[in-house]
């Protein structure tokens, strides 16, 4: 009698694995009669799984703030007006203000820095603190070598717990910046609980909508590279100065060349 063969063989046999190994999209997952395969199955739980936690994870936005002191950035911890992670899912409205005692921290700032700044940049946990805590720093380095380069004037890096997108027009209007950047953590995929997006804003005020934002999406290891990143941003930068506007009258038409290093971000169209 043969030996019985197994979903991971019955796998590893499919013309598909080719193309498995160039992307984590589910796709040719196989069958076992009418269902999915055991192993499957498995892996869609746990990735499943690894979603929620990204949701769920608390924002160690402290020990962010002490990683930028080593490298010399000062840093401000602030809050939303959603003073917990329910009050944050339920209601996005919260997410999107600050509260009273950090609203009141930024006036005290603009007083004493009254010049203002070139671009405010913020980082807030959005629906995955995963995401930060893995990509913020490292993209917050290339933006801080980038804007010394170019000469721009950078605010202390703002750090926002239970933050939305929105937070960041706040954050930079309270600060007198005539730019802002969000790096944020985006809603968790079942191949990408660790996703940052980066929304950037010229003339950012409270109640903007979506449509004066520039979104650059999937920065990670697996997705877009720090350096790419980096250089789409600073195109819109640049664009959004000499036109006075950006969002969706501002297109992303930056040429993308083969960075240094770009290869080593796992992204094999950039390697």
């Amino acid at each position: 009698m043969d030996k019985p063969t197994t979903d991971n063989q019955n796998r590893n046999q499919s013309p598909w694995r080719q193309l498995r190994n160039l992307t984590s999209a589910r796709i040719a997952l196989g069958r076992a009669g009418t269902s999915m395969p055991t192993a499957a199955q498995l892996e869609f739980q746990y990735a499943h799984a690894q979603a929620r936690d990204a949701v769920h994870l608390p924002f160690d936005h402290a020990g962010l703030s002490a990683q930028l002191a080593e490298h010399g950035r000062d840093s401000l911890l602030l809050h939303s007006a959603a003073s917990d992670r329910h009050s944050y899912l339920q209601r996005p409205d919260l997410g999107r203000r600050l509260n009273d005692e950090s609203a009141q921290l930024l006036n005290q700032h603009r007083a004493d820095n009254p010049e203002g700044y070139d671009l405010a940049i913020v980082v807030a946990d959005g629906l995955s603190a995963l995401a930060v805590h893995r990509n913020a720093m490292p993209m917050l380095k290339h933006i801080e070598e980038q804007a010394l380069a170019e000469g721009w004037n950078l605010s202390p890096v703002a750090l926002v717990s239970q933050g939305r997108v929105a937070v960041a027009d706040e954050v930079a209007e309270r600060l007198g910046a005539r730019m802002v950047v969000v790096l944020i953590g985006e809603r968790p995929g079942l191949s990408s609980p660790d996703s940052l997006g980066l929304y950037f804003t010229y003339a950012p005020k409270v109640g903007l909508t979506d449509a004066y934002r520039n979104c650059i999406s999937n920065i990670r290891l697996e997705g877009l590279s720090y350096p790419m990143a980096c250089h789409r941003l600073f195109y819109l930068m640049r664009e959004a100065c000499r036109r006075q506007l950006s969002g969706v009258n501002l297109k992303d038409d930056a040429e993308e060349p083969l960075l240094a290093g770009a290869g080593k971000s796992g992204n094999f169209l950039l390697g």
